[in-house]
């Protein structure tokens, strides 16, 4: 037990006080042992779960994944108030100092009256602030723990800004058609993945020269991946409510892509010549083909032996 009044309403003083009985001798055994790399994973994942109360405009959920936030940068800072490098008075003091000197137009004699120009100010005056004397300098202190897309997408902003740029989207398209067919080429070459120009290499072009298009185009390659994401998820569990899956022996595939719509589903008498035959709801409707889908989200046609028992199937 440690000597603690509750109260009705606590304070920010109140939280620094709480954190440091959690790790003081008769607080928490957990608390106490906990280290920056142990509790590493779940300050991201509070910060995961701060981001998605945002999306979902949730003012309960921000309150409450906020204060763990909070209570993160409590427990991180008093592990340094223990070793006597800093304090939660210096932690606060050092972002406020931050503000004033990064907004001279509010607090000083610059002036600024765009956000455009703020934010020229800001980068000039952080570049400074970090001792940051060229753009390599600038480059190197983007953070290499962001999302490698991320990451990619900050660097080449960051190279724009110092002139390193191309005039027009032709140019890095025709950059990524290429990027593309070296990608084709690793891929049919066949040797291991990590090899020179294998897969992962080609792969890694193609991705930096897209967030590269992203960068030119206003679009946040970390927000066009998950939109694409959602929707294609979306489509797999619209039809996979539809859609048994064929998992008795097949004799043979017939190659055809169907393609499809979202929220539909296209039913063929025929194709190639053969008959086609639907699992809907549950429910085996003809003797024949079965409708699976494939990776490239469309409709492949697979024929099998015999008609199966619908309790041989499994619904995606």
């Amino acid at each position: 037990m440690v000597d603690f009044q509750c109260k009705r309403r606590y304070g920010w003083e109140d939280l620094l006080e709480i954190t440091r009985l959690l790790r003081s001798p008769g607080g928490c055994p957990w608390d106490r042992e906990q280290t920056h790399s142990s509790v590493r994973r779940n300050f991201l994942e509070e910060t995961y779960e701060v981001l998605d109360a945002l999306d979902r405009d949730d003012p309960h959920g921000m309150c409450e994944e906020l204060g763990d936030i909070l209570m993160q940068v409590a427990l991180h800072t008093q592990m340094e108030a223990e070793r006597g490098r800093f304090t939660m008075g210096d932690v606060v003091d050092g972002v406020s100092k931050k503000l004033v000197y990064r907004h001279p137009h509010v607090f000083g004699g610059t002036r600024a009256d765009t956000a455009e120009e703020v934010l020229v100010n800001w980068e000039a005056l952080k570049r400074t602030e970090k001792g940051q004397r060229s753009t390599a300098d600038a480059i190197e202190a983007v953070p290499h723990t962001l999302p490698a897309l991320w990451r990619a997408e900050k660097t080449v902003s960051k190279t724009a800004k110092a002139g390193f740029n191309w005039s027009g989207l032709r140019r890095p398209l025709d950059k990524l058609e290429e990027e593309v067919r070296e990608l084709r080429q690793a891929v049919e070459a066949g040797g291991p993945a990590d090899s020179p120009h294998g897969v992962q290499e080609e792969l890694g072009d193609l991705l930096f020269i897209a967030a590269k298009i992203a960068q030119m185009s206003g679009v946040d390659p970390e927000e066009a991946l998950p939109q694409e994401q959602k929707q294609n998820l979306d489509l797999i569990m619209n039809v996979s409510l539809e859609v048994a899956v064929e998992i008795g022996r097949t004799r043979r595939k017939i190659q055809d892509i169907i393609a499809f719509s979202k929220g539909s589903l296209v039913v063929l008498d025929k194709l190639a010549g053969e008959p086609v035959d639907l699992l809907v709801n549950g429910q085996c409707i003809a003797r024949g083909d079965v409708v699976v889908i494939d990776d490239n989200f469309g409709i492949r046609i697979t024929e099998i032996l015999q008609k199966p028992d619908i309790n041989e199937l499994t619904k995606f």
